[in-house]
């Protein structure tokens, strides 16, 4: 019998403002408080604190993160503390790759770009199936957890159990893998993939990466084992073991005639409205879904199935659709991080996605109901907020006027204060903050410096590398996974300084920064006002010699807020210390292996190009040492790339 508990493990004990914030929250669960805060300085331990919440709470997890770097962190976060539990990943294709859309004005048709994500997908699948399998399950998701992911009775419907004994032809058994769109490969084994020799059927579940393999012996199952995708090393044996779609969205084979037909009856209603408008995207369409037809009737799938899916679900118009918050348990616990930003982005994902697609409607790409494939209303997302506590160290009006406790998480477990705020005139401020970082990096700590626009970043970069700084800039076209690496470089002192926008405020766990500096602090708006500012100032609350230097040659509102409240929480931490006889120590923590190679040379200032080769070099030579030849090779692809760069310019 398998023990679907959660085990929390960690060298650490809740300590500062940790267990009293611990206690409420599992007093206001108890007490069916629908929804809590945590509003947690920076640096107090928030995710230590929910972790906790969730082993003495024991049911499955949702963490919505606004942003795919942070959501990359906790997830990393709670697999350290759960390492024997099921921890998920969840994030959008759009995260990295184009939706499908259309631009009339230059008459451009942007096709939906997933012919290469196919990890995302696994970990998106193995998100769901681990909901539908097991009760010790978190998962870490993106916004993208209010999209339409299908019906999950549907999905669960169409997987298959065997087992041992369990009457089945081999042929019965390569069926069942094609229904469920499974594809046969004799050469390589990849997640969704299966193959045939003799009597044994190899699969690789296209939630895993693992190879099952399954023997039939005179039409009955004699053995199901796991064995290891790159030296076929048995890892385990089942009595049973349950198979799972290849993908999210499959048709069942006894539901395609009646959804084909619906899908015909509704272009048939649709062409003549559409071609009184434009012959062309009448012709257009009708081109697009009988193709889309004929790749359903043939092989239950087709590029787009997903806008067919209110008739897979059996939806009428407006009903809600199916996403992944509906795969959870209704006593589900429903953590938002950061809810301050997760919330408004929350609310304006429907209208953004009705925008693009009815564009696409209306220029015959798409059939109306691809207007019900999309994400939840606010008001539909709030039916799934009866156990949440919203995490933040700024909540925002919402969480404030609905929550039914506030809890406090002000004292930091290792005596930490927030930041000492120094303020500087703006006028002067690129050649002041040359001067600081020179300090700053003279003590061996790094610094961060946000700036209000690209063009600022962009020059101020430049500026700083010419004045011989080891700097980065972080941008919004760098992707999630290459920022977290970026940002572990900058721990590994690969440089010292890193300029960026509106990227460096949530999420950023790094206690070498000794320095923050905040330019044009004075301009008031969603980057400087009085939210931003303490978030901002909370990047330097993990070093226990940070300061932070807001630049302006104005007191605003939003400075003069965020400066008392600062000061009002130094005051309760100082007196904590006091009391308890603590000396503030620099957050400890390690930090974790390479993630991936970066693979392009935006985020570096053009004159450190040529010593940046030069520490690739000396990469790719170590890594041929070490006989990690693959790694050697993507290296070395990335060298000819800068040296093409660095020739044309």
């Amino acid at each position: 019998m398998n023990d679907y508990s959660f085990k929390l493990e960690s060298n650490y004990k809740p300590s500062g403002d940790q267990p009293k914030a611990i206690e409420k929250l599992i007093e206001g669960i108890k007490k069916g408080f629908d929804k809590q805060t945590l509003l947690g300085v920076t640096g107090s331990g928030k995710t230590f604190t929910i972790a906790n919440v969730i082993n003495k709470y024991q049911k499955p997890t949702l963490v919505l993160a606004h942003n795919k770097t942070l959501a990359f962190q906790l997830y990393n976060e709670l697999k350290e503390f759960f390492p024997h539990n099921k921890v998920e990943f969840f994030i959008s294709y759009y995260d990295y790759y184009q939706p499908e859309s259309y631009i009339p004005s230059t008459d451009t048709y942007i096709e939906k770009d997933s012919s290469i994500n196919e990890e995302i997908e696994r970990m998106r699948l193995s998100a769901t199936i681990s909901l539908m399998s097991r009760k010790d399950v978190i998962i870490v998701a993106s916004v993208s957890a209010i999209y339409n992911v299908g019906d999950p009775q549907r999905f669960d419907n169409i997987s298959k159990k065997i087992s041992i004994n369990q009457s089945m032809s081999r042929r019965e058994l390569m069926q069942i893998l094609v229904d469920m769109l499974y594809e046969r490969n004799e050469i390589e084994l990849l997640p969704g993939k299966f193959r045939v020799r003799g009597n044994i059927i190899d699969l690789v579940p296209g939630h895993q990466k693992n190879i099952i393999r399954i023997q039939i012996d005179k039409d009955k199952i004699v053995k199901i084992d796991e064995l290891s995708n790159m030296d076929l090393e048995k890892i385990s044996d089942y009595e049973n073991y349950h198979i799972f779609p290849a993908k999210q969205f499959v048709a069942e084979k006894e539901n395609i005639e009646k959804v084909t037909n619906e899908i015909k009856k509704e272009l048939n209603e649709y062409l003549p409205i559409i071609e009184e408008k434009n012959p062309l995207f009448a012709y257009r369409l009708k081109q697009k879904v009988s193709y889309d037809i004929d790749m359903i009737k043939e092989m239950g799938f087709c590029k787009g199935i997903e806008n067919y899916s209110s008739y897979f679900d059996n939806r009428k118009k407006g009903d809600k659709p199916y996403c992944l918050i509906d795969y959870f348990p209704k006593d589900f616990l429903f953590v938002i991080d950061e809810s301050h930003q997760s919330l408004p982005q929350v609310r304006g994902m429907y209208n953004g996605d009705r925008s693009r697609k009815e564009t696409l409607v209306e220029y015959g790409f798409r059939l109306p109901s691809a207007l019900e494939n999309r994400p939840l209303k606010f008001d539909e997302f709030e039916k799934y907020l009866t156990n949440a506590i919203f995490v933040s160290a700024t909540p925002g009006p919402y969480e404030i006027e609905n929550s039914k406790q506030i809890v406090e998480q002000i004292i930091r477990p290792t005596g930490l204060l927030d930041p000492i705020i120094q303020l500087k005139p703006a006028e002067n401020q690129i050649k002041d903050v040359l001067k600081e970082i020179e300090i700053n990096t003279k003590k061996g700590f790094r610094t961060l410096i946000t700036t209000l626009t690209k063009k600022l970043a962009e020059e101020l970069t430049d500026y700083l590398a010419k004045n011989d700084v080891k700097v980065r800039y972080l941008h919004s076209e760098i992707d999630s996974i290459q920022r977290s690496e970026i940002i572990r470089q900058l721990r590994l002192k690969k440089f010292d300084v890193i300029v960026g926008i509106n990227l460096l405020r949530e999420g950023l766990d790094i206690p070498e920064v000794g320095l923050v500096a905040i330019l044009d602090a004075d301009k008031e708006g969603f980057l400087r006002d009085q939210r931003s500012l303490i978030q901002t100032i909370g990047r330097a609350a993990r070093n226990s010699e940070s300061k932070v230097i807001l630049y302006a040659d104005k007191i605003t509102d939003s400075i003069k807020g965020a400066i008392q409240e600062t000061k009002r929480r130094r005051e309760i931490q100082e007196e904590y210390n006091r009391v308890n006889n603590i000396t503030p120590i620099t957050i400890s923590k390690s930090i974790q292996k390479e993630i991936t190679t970066l693979k392009d040379s935006k985020n570096i200032p053009k004159g450190q190009l040529e010593s940046y080769l030069i520490e690739l070099e000396s990469d790719m030579k170590q890594a041929a040492e070490e006989l990690n030849f693959e790694k050697a090779i993507e290296i070395r692809n990335q060298i000819k790339k800068l040296q093409k760069e660095l020739t044309y310019k």
